[in-house]
């Protein structure tokens, strides 16, 4: 299920109503944010983000423009894989993995599970560490899908606007795309309160925006043998090692085909890389999220 219900504690109107969403088309969603070293690999030059202490920070202050041209880039440099960003319904999907709480977590969520602002907890919280700035991809425990930070530390760009919930069943929904629309951000980022973080939470920014809280996570297509052997390739290509999924859970279910899974590459530490592939069972799965 997309949206959160309406005796959710922070419950904001354009997250419901909450309705039943079908992704039909299989892909590969990038296990963490796009780090600076990847960017740099891509793109070259100079590197746009404000926190350079570390070259496996998530890149930001990048517009979605911006994240256009280095898409492109991968597309080029990788043949036969569509690289894109997700949609809002991928995204949500991805962040809950499974779950129906406010967090893919749990009822609740920490500064020891996510990057945010911990002087303002979620719900009557306790308060704990703001680190006032952007923390390494893989600094904390994945979620149940192997996908890491989906919650703060940076806010994550989606390839469509925001869409008017009307408590219908939606298959592969999307919002407004056209060239003067805003686009959706998601996950919530360092610099916010806790009730951001939510899975449902959903704000816009125009395209053009930069800002040193806000990165992105890109999505892999596979329409085709020659896109699966093109995405294989990518994942030979990079790894990052970080904290395990929780025990008794496979980190990329995906391979199962019943979920979405990683992608993603580290430059900086030399190393090689994953994807899991997200097929829905059959040729239909309606799916949370």
């Amino acid at each position: 299920m997309m949206g959160s219900p309406d005796d959710e504690l922070e419950h904001q109107g354009d997250e419901g109503p909450r309705h039943r969403v079908c992704l039909t088309a299989g892909f590969w969603l990038a296990d963490t944010a796009c780090t600076q070293a990847l960017w740099g690999a891509v793109m070259g030059g100079k590197n746009p983000s404000r926190f350079q202490d570390d070259a496996r920070n998530p890149v930001e202050n990048v517009s979605w423009d911006d994240v256009s041209d280095f898409l492109q880039r991968v597309a080029s440099l990788v043949h036969g894989v569509v690289a894109e960003l997700p949609t809002e319904a991928e995204s949500e999907y991805a962040c809950r993995a499974g779950s129906e709480t406010p967090f893919s977590f749990g009822a609740t969520i920490t500064p020891e599970q996510a990057n945010y602002n911990g002087s303002y907890p979620y719900a009557g919280g306790e308060k704990g560490e703001y680190r006032q700035k952007t923390v390494p991809v893989k600094s904390f425990a994945p979620n149940r899908w192997g996908l890491y930070e989906m919650h703060g530390n940076v806010w994550e760009w989606c390839v469509d606007g925001k869409r008017p919930y009307d408590g219908s069943d939606q298959e592969n929904p999307r919002g407004p795309e056209g060239a003067g629309e805003w686009r959706v951000v998601r996950g919530g980022s360092w610099y916010v309160v806790a009730k951001w973080l939510r899975s449902a939470y959903r704000t816009v920014r125009h395209r053009d925006d930069r800002h040193d809280g806000r990165g992105f996570r890109f999505a892999l297509r596979s329409t085709s043998q020659e896109e699966v052997a093109g995405a294989e390739r990518l994942q030979h290509d990079f790894k990052l090692e970080g904290p395990e999924a929780p025990q008794g859970l496979a980190a990329f279910p995906g391979l199962e085909g019943s979920v979405a899974a990683s992608a993603d590459a580290e430059a900086a530490t030399g190393g090689r890389g994953k994807l899991g592939k997200t097929t829905p069972k059959g040729s239909r799965e309606q799916t949370k999220g």
